[in-house]
């Protein structure tokens, strides 16, 4: 593709057919969810809410790593970070996330040496220059992270660092697809399809849920532009009654994806049941070491002790991320619960829902 296209490509004139045609071509009332934080962002930034008809309403589902992040993993990366001679190395979002009894934030604060890192590598690299320390990444995200961090533990055999431990609450997000079109709470007409997570899949990941659900599915890239073709798509699919699966991103996302990714994840973890904030346990959604690699995984070697777990009381962001919720129906929106002050991780993560609606929404 050739750099002119992609100028022309990213203008704001092919918004306004888009939008025209989006317009021309829905009549009934229509719920599409993006499974995006990345999407959710965008959304918001670019007003495309504001320009849509009245209509067509958008949810933002379980698309952010953190948010999705259950209330027990946060715990158990807490009580990680107060055993001696641990060095938790974590992105930078994690530390804020409010767990049962504190957060990283405050073990910080405390004098527990936590660090920000900006990729796994990073972690390594604390746990080569402290060999006396045992160095702890908390592994989160989806296939999009996934790969790097099992990367990062087939680096750490290779260097011999002994000292390097992940902690994986790694998800795969087809399971959580599935259990949102199984939930009859909630009403979803149609997917936007994350973008880096596809990159990693291919589109023959989401076969499986058209085939057994029956529901419309784009795959959207992440320019404004993308995203309105995709949602273009999605009230064409809706209104003529159609389901199936489209790729609005072919200049980035395949049938078959990256398979050398997915082979890396393959080799490194096996599949198993994950709890997911406000969805609940999913079957063979979580990815775990595998026993080759137990060496490197820190719940096995430290077993970190979580007594008692509980979600934030009056929070909501468990029916945001269903898309039962919007976030100004949480009681505690912009008021308990504040960017500076969060209560939930939605209002935590760059990528959370109420962030963004605090942050772009007038």
């Amino acid at each position: 593709m050739s750099i002119k296209y992609l100028e022309e490509y990213r203008t704001p004139e092919l918004s306004r057919p888009l939008v025209n045609r989006i317009h021309h071509v829905s009549h009934t009332p229509i719920r599409i969810m993006e499974v995006c934080g990345t999407h959710t962002v965008s959304i918001f930034r670019s007003g495309i809410r504001g320009i849509l008809p009245k209509n067509i309403t958008l949810l933002s589902g379980p698309g952010c790593p953190i948010c999705v992040t259950a209330q027990q993993e946060i715990d158990a990366f807490v009580a990680l970070a107060d055993m001696p001679d641990i060095i938790v190395a974590t992105f930078g979002d994690l530390i804020r996330v409010p767990g049962t009894s504190g957060s990283l934030r405050e073990q910080k604060a405390a004098g527990k040496d936590i660090r920000v890192v900006y990729s796994t590598l990073d972690a390594l690299d604390i746990a080569k220059n402290h060999p006396d320390k045992t160095i702890v990444f908390p592994g989160i995200g989806f296939e999009t992270t996934a790969p790097t961090v099992a990367a990062a533990i087939l680096t750490a055999r290779t260097m011999g660092l002994s000292n390097f431990l992940v902690y994986s609450a790694c998800k795969t997000v087809p399971p959580a697809l599935d259990a949102l079109v199984m939930d009859k709470t909630n009403r979803i007409d149609g997917f936007l399809l994350p973008g880096h997570v596809s990159v990693i899949l291919g589109l023959k990941a989401y076969r499986p849920l058209i085939e057994s659900a029956h529901i419309p599915c784009v795959v959207a890239g992440f320019e404004p532009a993308d995203i309105l073709q995709a949602i273009a798509m999605l009230v064409e699919q809706i209104e003529k009654g159609q389901a199936c699966l489209e790729n609005a991103y072919p200049r980035a996302v395949t049938e078959d994806g990256n398979p050398k990714a997915r082979q890396m994840m393959a080799d490194v973890f096996d599949t198993g049941d994950a709890h997911w904030r406000g969805i609940g346990v999913l079957p063979e959604s979580g990815l775990r070491l595998k026993p080759a690699f137990a060496q490197f995984d820190a719940e096995a070697v430290l077993k970190p002790e979580v007594s008692h777990s509980e979600e934030p009381k009056g929070c909501g962001c468990g029916d945001v991320l269903k898309g039962l919720k919007i976030p100004p129906e949480c009681k505690l929106y912009k008021t308990a619960c504040t960017p500076a002050k969060p209560v939930g991780p939605c209002m935590v993560s760059s990528e959370g829902t109420c962030a963004a609606w605090y942050r772009y929404h007038g």
